[in-house]
């Protein structure tokens, strides 16, 4: 039998399950990003790119998809998407032909000033302490590490 604390083992009901929870945390963060992003003219997958690349100005795609855990395939046209929109540069490599480097734009490290308040947004939305919400992503770098792994 099955206690608010422990799910037996095998449940199959849907607040027992891990997955769940997941899913439904997610779709509300993403949710509450949305209407901060849209100021930005940036949709969630753009921001996250945008992240790596305010943090270092000229990366590989290669780079980039370890980074963001995603195929060259999912990031090629989110790369277009902002290459048109003006906010990064795509470049061969001078020393390497097959790769190509990502630089940021004029207009995309300008861009990195009005996205300052996105992150103070979300934290104020999650309503976690620092601790609180250095465990979670403690906990969720073990569950992907541990799930990645498997």
């Amino acid at each position: 039998m099955s206690t608010a604390s422990e799910p037996a083992e095998g449940s199959l009901l849907l607040d027992d399950q891990l997955c769940f929870a997941l899913y439904a945390a997610s779709r509300a963060v993403t949710a509450r990003y949305r209407p901060l992003l849209d100021e930005l003219g940036l949709t969630y997958p753009q921001y996250l790119v945008m992240l790596v690349l305010w943090e270092r100005d000229s990366i590989s795609v290669r780079e980039l998809g370890a980074s963001l855990q995603l195929e060259s395939s999912t990031l090629s046209p989110l790369l277009k998407r902002l290459e048109a929109n003006g906010l990064l540069h795509r470049e061969r490599r001078a020393d390497d032909e097959r790769s190509v480097a990502l630089r940021l734009s004029e207009a995309g490290a300008r861009l990195r000033e009005r996205a300052g308040t996105v992150p103070l947004a979300i934290g104020d939305a999650m309503g976690l302490t620092p601790e609180q919400d250095a465990l979670a992503k403690q906990l969720l770098r073990l569950l992907t590490s541990n799930v990645s792994a498997g």
